[in-house]
């Protein structure tokens, strides 16, 4: 199992945490496809506390979250 925390306006529409089952070569690209967020919506991808690119595999039991870019200032 997966764990999948949403930040911000990810979580609009959404549950702030999602669980999705592990399979062998399931990547993060996958994941915000199946989400229905698009690769340039995420500002920052984390899987374990720690930055991972888009097509690497992800780990059974890991937690991967997601944050949109956030303005302010």
């Amino acid at each position: 199992m997966i764990k999948v925390k949403l930040f911000a306006t990810f979580r609009n529409g959404r549950e702030k945490e999602i669980h999705f089952e592990y399979y062998e070569g399931i990547t993060g690209r996958e994941i915000i496809e199946k989400l229905g967020i698009k690769e340039e919506e995420v500002a920052i991808f984390i899987v374990n506390g720690r930055d991972k690119k888009w097509d690497e595999p992800i780990e059974d039991e890991a937690t991967v979250s997601l944050f949109p870019p956030v303005g302010g200032g």
